[in-house]
C-alpha cells in the first residue's frame, strides 16, 4: 500500500511538474533579460486553448503543440511591445496580460468546454521525456553561448550591454518570444497532454507558481528541475489524498502548492535579491 502510494506520488510529481518546468524555464529566460512577466498564466492559457482547438480540428497532437507554441510566442510579443517599446510598467502590464489571456481563452474555448480528445500520448510522453533536456538546453544557451551572455548582460546592466554594441531591445524581444513559446507549450501539456479536454482557467494558478519557482531556483534553469518536481509533488499529493478519501476539506488540499509557494517566497526573501538580475524590472531608455 505504501509502496503503491509512493510510486503514484512520484509519477504524479513528474507529470504535474512538467508544465511547471516549461513555464519556469520561460520565466527564467525573460527575467534573465531583465523583464518580469506576471502574465505567464495568461500566456499558458492562450497556448492551452490554441493547442486544444488545433488538435480537435486537425486530429494531430503535433499540430496542436506547434500551434500552442506559436500562440504563446505571439501573445508574449504583445507584452514585449508594451514593456520594451512602449515602456509600460512590467508588473501592471503582466497582470493585464494575464486577465486578457483568461478572457481570450475563455471566449475561444467556450464551444469546446468538456469536449474530449484522444489520448494524445505523443504530447504527454514527449514533453515529459524532453523536459530535462530542454532545461539543459536553456542552461547551455544562457551560460555557454554569446547570445546567452548578451541576454544576461542586459538583465544585469543594459547600459553596459548597449555600450558594448548589443541592442537591449532586440535581445529582450528575442528572450520574450522564446519565453512565450515555452509557456504556450506548458499550457498545451495541460490541455492535450494531461486533461485531454478544455476547461476555463485550467492552469489554476500554475503561472504564478512558476514565477515563485524562478526565485526558488535562483534564476538557474537546472535548479528549476528540482523545484518543478517539488511543486509537482505537492499538486500530486493533494490529488492522491482526495482520491483516497482523506477526511480533510478538498479546498485545504488544493491549497498545498500555493502554501508551498508562500513558504518558498518567505524563505527566499533575503537571499533571492542577491541572485536576481540587477536590472530586473527596470526600463532601459538609452537606445532612443
Amino acid at each position: 500500500m505504501i509502496a503503491s502510494f509512493v510510486q503514484s506520488l512520484l509519477t504524479g510529481a513528474v507529470v504535474s511538474g512538467t508544465p511547471l518546468l516549461y513555464a519556469t524555464l520561460a520565466e527564467v529566460i525573460g527575467q534573465r533579460a531583465g523583464v518580469v512577466n506576471l502574465g505567464l498564466e495568461g500566456v499558458m492559457l492562450v497556448g492551452a486553448v490554441a493547442g486544444f482547438v488545433t488538435t480537435v480540428h486537425t486530429g494531430s497532437a503535433t499540430a496542436g503543440l506547434l500551434a500552442a507554441g506559436l500562440a504563446g510566442a505571439a501573445f508574449n510579443a504583445l507584452f514585449a511591445w508594451l514593456v520594451v517599446d512602449r515602456r509600460a510598467n512590467q508588473l501592471a502590464t503582466g497582470l493585464a496580460l494575464m486577465f486578457c489571456g483568461v478572457g481570450l481563452s475563455a471566449l475561444v474555448g467556450a464551444p469546446y468546454i468538456g469536449r474530449p480528445i484522444g489520448p494524445a500520448l505523443f504530447v504527454h510522453d514527449a514533453l515529459v521525456y524532453t523536459a530535462v533536456p530542454v532545461a539543459l538546453a536553456v542552461w547551455w544557451a544562457l551560460f555557454s553561448t554569446r547570445w546567452g551572455l548578451a541576454v544576461r548582460a542586459v538583465g544585469e546592466h543594459p547600459v553596459a550591454a548597449f555600450a558594448a554594441g548589443r541592442d537591449p531591445r532586440v535581445l529582450q524581444y528575442q528572450a520574450l518570444l522564446l519565453a512565450g513559446l515555452l509557456a504556450g507549450v506548458a499550457g498545451a501539456h495541460l490541455s492535450i497532454g494531461i486533461a485531454r479536454t478544455w476547461a476555463e482557467w485550467m492552469t489554476a494558478g500554475r503561472g504564478f507558481i512558476a514565477v515563485a519557482l524562478v526565485i526558488f531556483a535562483r534564476w538557474q534553469p537546472l535548479r528549476a528541475v528540482a523545484g518543478a518536481l517539488l511543486f509537482g509533488g505537492a499538486i500530486s499529493l493533494g490529488l492522491l489524498l482526495q482520491a483516497r478519501g482523506l477526511a480533510v476539506s478538498p479546498f485545504v488540499l488544493d491549497m498545498l502548492p500555493y502554501v508551498l509557494s508562500l513558504a518558498v517566497l518567505a524563505a527566499s526573501g533575503g537571499t533571492g535579491r542577491h541572485a536576481a538580475p540587477a536590472s530586473l524590472g527596470r526600463v532601459f531608455r538609452g537606445s532612443s
